[in-house]
């Protein structure tokens, strides 16, 4: 563990993942560490960026915070308290759309809302305020399949921060997004996250994204039993912009140091998937 995240308390932490080891069971028999003793703690109003080569378990990470996958060892402590089923209290964003194709923009962010007993009226008054919040006051009415991706987004987005978690776990959420289109994503999710400031655990594979966005950017290692290898502490003012970040020295330093750590994990990753 770093000695940024060991300074900040379990008891005032959002997430702290305490040594944790995941693995899982292979069709054949025997079984597949993905992860293996990560120690990572989140602060709460903190946002993290994890980044690392492709199949290096950023995801499985991402699951254990949310409850969806229970260690093999190590602990999950959200706010203080064991994660022992799903966490409650977290909202997650996945990288493919998690949309009801036979439901309108707005009845898709209600829905939330309508499931946990608010009643319908109340839902879609709250749901029509946060298509206006992400920009999409106009297309309260469109289906899935009329929205662009970008669109389809920030419904996604709008639909799980309506619920007002307190923990925003977001899994490649703009990936599949052109580069334009990823920017613009970017900036409106810095813009909520600084009205409201959530813990935010953002797996990506852009370094850059996970430079601009946030306020730390964790490394893991190449799997199997990938690890925990660096922790950087992201000194941009916010609140920020980021095509105007990209351009600050610090910003190209940042990049250069962190990098330095990274392509060789990267090449690793490509290795042993050209020999697998």
């Amino acid at each position: 563990m770093s000695e940024r995240a060991a300074a900040i308390s379990k008891s005032v932490a959002a997430v702290a993942l305490s040594e944790v080891s995941i693995a899982f069971r292979l069709a054949g028999g025997g079984s597949y560490t993905a992860v293996e003793r990560a120690a990572l703690t989140v602060a709460d109003g903190e946002f993290v960026a994890i980044v690392g080569p492709t199949g290096c378990g950023k995801s499985t990470l991402l699951n254990a915070a949310a409850g969806l996958i229970a260690p093999a060892s190590g602990r999950v402590d959200i706010f203080g308290s064991p994660l022992a089923s799903l966490n409650h209290q977290a909202g997650y964003l996945f990288q493919a759309d998690a949309l009801f194709p036979w439901k309108t923009a707005l009845e898709n962010i209600a829905i939330g809302l309508e499931t946990a007993g608010t009643p319908s009226e109340e839902a879609r008054a709250r749901a029509q305020s946060w298509l206006s919040r992400v920009g999409l006051n106009a297309f309260g009415d469109r289906y899935p399949h009329m929205l662009s991706g970008g669109q389809r987004k920030r419904v996604g987005l709008a639909q799980v921060l309506i619920r007002d978690p307190k923990i925003l776990l977001m899994d490649e959420p703009f990936g599949p997004l052109d580069a334009q289109t990823r920017q613009i994503m970017g900036n409106l999710l810095l813009d909520l996250w600084n009205a409201d400031r959530k813990a935010v655990m953002f797996v990506t594979h852009d370094l850059e994204e996970a430079i601009a966005l946030s306020d730390r950017v964790v490394i893991m290692s190449a799997g199997p039993a990938s690890r925990i290898i660096g922790d950087w502490k992201v000194p941009l003012a916010r609140p920020r912009d980021i095509s105007e970040v990209k351009l600050d020295s610090s910003f190209h330093a940042l990049h250069r140091d962190i990098w330095h750590t990274l392509k060789a994990e990267v090449i690793k990753g490509y290795a042993q998937s050209a020999g697998s």
